[in-house]
């Protein structure tokens, strides 16, 4: 396939009638990471008319490294375009881990990883799977105690007051924003060109949770608007940019409700966001509680506008939905996502 023609692929008529009918004057759409799906797993098909079932046409998938070929990753779209979806985005977990190579600064072992990733580009490319999302992070994704929310559920919580750890160093040692940006840096020299080349959009994830500086030693640079800021103007190019997670960002803010609109408009206006993780949380920096997407301090009618007001043209999904002993793998609440968010897509065209 020419390489700069694979968005014809996923254009074809198989994938244009996965999408269903358009919203009027709206291009964002439903999407989702969930499901497990991936070559060779039993249970593909009954995730995939789950998605379908619930309304879900696109879908960002999770293959391991070994299924990283164009012939794999073709033959996965095509897995996932026989049950009526589109598959817009798989994910990138080798900098996800953390102490991960790319984050530590250490070569031979990033180089190795960072040619992963271009690899994975190139294969993307080949494959019209239009996008990749990755994490760049030297800590894992950390939470205190969860909290009880609406009718039991569970829900993930960060108190920063409550985690006394934060003086103790991690084996990076102490890593402060000069040395981030020096190793995020080398990292987007390498591989935004090839993106670019390729033409295949990289969609970072912000830290989380935001963190102080100095925390375990380390200056989490993504877990600012300032340092979202700078991320994306680090590289020129329409291929590099963001995921935007609404939850994450909301975290940096002191008052999420009234802020997060401001930054929509920043990113969304340079065409830098490539997926957006539609939830909601109460509370802000330092101390805050994911909840259901309408039980939250954002009011997402007016996040679905202001996404509207940009033209964002990707998928919406949701994640962190508050988990139930009643709900073994949250298919429930990830169910009450999906109505939610196409609701608000339905919404926002009516309004227009």
């Amino acid at each position: 396939m020419n390489r700069r023609n694979f968005i014809n692929t996923t254009a074809s008529a198989g994938v244009a009638a996965a999408a269903g009918p358009a919203s009027k004057n709206v291009r964002m759409h439903l999407g989702t990471q969930r499901g497990g799906v991936r070559l060779g797993n039993p249970e593909n098909a009954r995730a995939l008319r789950y998605f379908k079932r619930h309304g879900v046409n696109h879908l960002c998938a999770f293959p391991p490294e070994n299924e990283w070929s164009a012939d794999k990753l073709s033959a996965l779209r095509q897995l996932v375009e026989s049950h009526g979806l589109s598959l817009d985005m798989v994910d990138m977990p080798l900098a996800r881990t953390p102490l991960n190579p790319i984050m530590m600064g250490k070569s031979p072992e990033r180089d190795r990883d960072i040619e992963k990733f271009q690899e994975l580009i190139r294969n993307c490319a080949k494959a019209g799977i239009p996008s990749i999302k990755y994490f760049l992070s030297l800590l894992p994704i950390l939470s205190t105690r969860p909290t009880v929310s609406r009718g039991g559920s569970l829900s993930r919580t960060w108190k920063l007051k409550e985690y006394g750890k934060a003086a103790e160093l991690t084996e990076a040692g102490r890593v402060p924003a000069d040395l981030m940006w020096e190793r995020i840096t080398y990292f987007l020299d390498r591989v935004a060109p090839v993106a670019e080349e390729y033409k295949v959009r990289i969609a970072c994830h912000p830290h989380d949770v935001p963190t102080p500086p100095g925390f375990h030693g380390i200056d989490q640079v993504l877990g600012t608007p300032e340092g979202l800021r700078r991320f994306v103007s680090i590289r020129p190019g329409a291929y590099h940019g963001l995921n935007l997670c609404l939850g994450t960002t909301a975290e940096m803010l002191k008052d999420p409700a009234t802020e997060i609109l401001d930054i929509i408009r920043y990113f969304g206006e340079r065409r830098k966001i490539f997926n957006i993780h539609f939830r909601n949380i109460r509370g802000g920096r330092n101390d805050f509680q994911e909840v259901f997407p309408d039980e939250g301090d954002m009011d997402m009618f007016k996040v679905a506008l202001a996404l509207k007001e940009v033209d964002y043209p990707y998928m919406l999904m949701p994640d962190h939905i508050p988990t139930h002993p009643d709900d073994p793998g949250t298919a429930q609440g990830f169910a009450f996502g999906y109505g939610y968010i196409t609701a608000m897509i339905q919404a926002v065209a009516a309004s227009s």
